[in-house]
């Protein structure tokens, strides 16, 4: 038998019935949920022209209170440093515990389920929680990027570990080096360049996350942007908005600066 004149990349379900099937079925799934949905199309139609409004009210945007909007952006970038700073901290023992060639059963266990638990919940969700517990204010937004800061970055460390070259490991500890050496000389080096391009990016995303759990009393420019929406002054709104959007590509500018200086 003669080979095809052109390849294909093997298909997931190599049966053209069950393919087709499964294909069908998926559609019909989406279908009957955007059904279910119940969605109220006169309201959403009356919904076009009020968006048209509060876009006709927003424009020019009002950059009169530069004051208030410097003190939610320092504050952001402020909530954003410090949560990253003890994120970085708190994540390496964790990320340690969490590695399954690294930690004992138990010890492994409890870490990933510290790291499940906290990575289950959006930060939006902690946010309330802490606004709830702290009050509103940065504390509880700072607080809240802590526990998605570790969360991450322990991840990233206990899977880097887990995935690092044996040989060097058991190199060092053949000499007879305790466990300390061993994680300077043998696991710092392979997991170091991982580890600060993640906690770089989990910087970046923090100024991300920090704009938006001020949005549930949580500190920083959301919470102003909240305040301002609350009181229909949404020309300042926009202000905001077009301050959040500067913020953010400044963090993305600096984050791949970093990123390229570590390469």
């Amino acid at each position: 038998m003669s080979a095809p004149a052109t390849w294909r990349p093997p298909s997931l379900v190599p049966n053209p019935l069950y393919r087709y099937g499964l294909m069908a079925l998926a559609g019909g799934y989406v279908l009957w949920s955007v059904g279910s949905l119940e969605v109220d199309w006169n309201r959403v139609a009356q919904g076009f022209p009020r968006a048209g409004g509060i876009l006709g009210r927003m424009f020019p945007p009002d950059f009169s209170r530069w004051e208030l909007l410097l003190r939610g952006v320092t504050e952001s970038v402020e909530m954003a440093l410090a949560a990253s700073f003890v994120g970085m901290i708190v994540a390496v023992p964790l990320g340690l515990c969490a590695a399954v060639n690294l930690a004992p059963m138990p010890v492994y266990l409890l870490a990933r389920s510290v790291i499940v638990f906290t990575r289950t919940f959006h930060e939006v969700i902690v946010a309330i929680v802490f606004v709830k517990v702290f009050g509103f204010g940065p504390l509880a937004g700072v607080l809240t990027l802590i526990v998605a800061s570790v969360s991450f970055i322990a991840k990233m460390v206990a899977e880097d570990i887990e995935n690092m070259q044996p040989g060097q490991v058991e190199a060092i500890r053949a000499t007879g080096a305790s466990f300390p050496k061993v994680l300077i000389y043998a696991i710092t080096p392979q997991i170091l360049p991982r580890y600060l391009g993640v906690s770089i990016y989990r910087l970046d995303a923090n100024v991300r996350h920090s704009t938006v759990v001020g949005i549930v009393g949580a500190g920083g420019i959301g919470q102003t942007l909240s305040a301002s929406f609350s009181r229909y002054d949404y020309d300042f709104s926009l202000a905001i908005l077009l301050t959040i959007v500067a913020l953010v590509f400044a963090g993305e500018f600096f984050s791949n600066w970093v990123r390229g200086r570590l390469r």
